[in-house]
């Protein structure tokens, strides 16, 4: 079991006490994450063995694949005939096409509230074999080739909105996406927390901590028994050709967001004017690195950048590091988001047991992409969104400073006498404004230096 050291880890404490009258709360949870599952076929000489246990020829490799292909794509037309609600729609994709808006739109249109939304169909790149030709027998080499893939789309009851995606193709490579915030709801649901969500995000929860501690148990599944029953749903081959092989997960792609709820969009909007610029132009790649953990030295062979981009309804910095980075984004105006996102966790380390120097030793070493080191996807990922959130403090909302400039730009009227506001911008306003303010400055340093302060004050 995993525990977090809140008082340290919590990644948001100097930000959240620096703007405290205009925040609700903060929760810490992974967004889109990606898992994917490797049957025990994934090299040409697995796959060759295995052909040869089913009594058959590298040259009937073709004939063999095809049968089998066409299984599974009867499987999903069969699953979606006879799901719940007289039967799901089975859709051919033509083209790139955004396929979560198109089985969101499905869900509403039917007013889907658990179980399949539908099954998408498409073809695309995969991973696979091709017969090769040379001297001797023939024999299997790795190669990339387009087959057909299958989406499910669910609304799950514990999972919210999901989908299990399967290429028809030997070795069958299976993915499951999910989204953390559609988790944690579900599991608020269940303990009778209160709390506003749109989208994938909480605009307000009404017992954040109370939250915050069951996001973190989502690390604590099985995830090697909750993948594979879902892998068991899609690939019908499991049952017998398959029988006795268990997939190898990973966890693909992690995004983990610290979300920071304001109390409106107004008490956001100016203050994430300052903060997107000041991430954008004051992070540097050192800052960066930091922020990840690491160190830039001499020896370190990557990229690294930032990138700001104006979209609607608002706009996003992203930090990039290799393939790993970081985002800021606003959502629905009233969230600040602050995301880490994990392709690459070799660039990480984790504490394990491995070999060096011909020993086998417990210590830090590169992060494998295996389920098992989750939890530090979560240590790394919370760790860096709280550096960034602290280095974000300097930042000062502007809307207080602005409020008392208007008043001072505002007339008054005083017995039944109107006196106009102060105007920086005119002469005699200017002249006043730069005599008063040597005399303001020593009254207040002599202040100072009467309360022990400051030592001294300089003509």
């Amino acid at each position: 079991m995993v525990s977090f050291n809140h008082g340290r880890e919590n990644a948001v404490e100097r930000f959240v006490e620096k703007h405290q009258a205009q925040i609700t709360g903060t929760v810490s949870c992974f967004d889109r994450i990606l898992f994917k599952g490797h049957l025990p076929l994934g090299w040409p000489d697995a796959m060759e063995r295995f052909i040869s246990r089913q009594g058959l020829r590298i040259k009937d490799f073709g004939a063999f694949v095809s049968r089998h292909s066409e299984r599974i794509k009867q499987h999903a037309r069969a699953m979606a005939e006879r799901a719940e609600q007289a039967g799901r729609p089975y859709i051919h994709l033509n083209g790139p096409v955004r396929k979560e808006n198109i089985a969101q739109s499905i869900a509403r249109r039917d007013r889907i509230t658990e179980g399949l939304v539908c099954i998408l169909a498409a073809v695309e790149a995969c991973h696979s074999f091709k017969l090769a030709y040379g001297k001797g027998r023939p024999r299997l080499v790795s190669a990339r080739r387009k087959c057909l893939c299958l989406y499910f789309y669910y609304l799950d009851r514990e999972f919210g909105f999901m989908h299990v995606r399967i290429t028809s193709w030997f070795p069958f490579m299976t993915q499951v996406c999910l989204n953390g915030h559609d988790w944690l709801a579900r599991k608020l649901d269940r303990h009778g927390i209160g709390y506003r969500k749109l989208d994938n995000a909480f605009l307000a929860i009404d017992d954040a901590r109370r939250a915050q501690r069951l996001a973190d148990g989502f690390i604590r599944k099985n995830w090697p028994r909750v993948l594979s029953a879902f892998a068991r749903r899609v690939n019908p081959l499991l049952r017998d050709l398959l029988r006795g092989m268990d997939y190898y997960w990973v966890t693909q792609q992690a995004e983990y967001a610290t979300d920071v709820m304001f109390k409106s969009p107004a008490a956001l909007a100016g203050l994430y004017d300052r903060l997107l610029k000041h991430a954008t132009t004051c992070f540097s790649a050192e800052d960066v690195m930091t922020f990840l953990g690491r160190k830039l030295n001499g020896h370190f062979a990557g990229d690294i950048g930032n990138d700001c981009r104006r979209r609607w309804p608002g706009a996003r910095v992203r930090h990039r590091m290799k393939e790993n980075g970081m985002k800021m984004y606003d959502k629905h105006g009233c969230v600040l988001r602050v995301e880490t996102t994990i392709n690459r966790p070799s660039e990480f380390k984790v504490r394990r047991r491995g070999m060096r120097r011909g020993k086998r030793v417990v210590g830090w070493f590169p992060m494998a992409k295996g389920v098992a080191n989750l939890y530090r996807y979560v240590e790394v990922s919370r760790t860096a969104n709280r550096r960034y959130l602290d280095a974000l403090a300097v930042v000062s909302d502007p809307v207080p400073a602005q409020k008392q400039i208007h008043a001072l730009a505002r007339p008054v009227r005083r017995r039944d006498r109107s006196y106009r506001g102060f105007n920086p911008a005119h002469p005699d306003d200017v002249r006043l404004f730069a005599a008063v303010m040597p005399i303001f400055y020593t009254r207040v340093s002599e202040l100072l230096v009467l309360k022990g302060l400051i030592v001294s004050v300089e003509a």
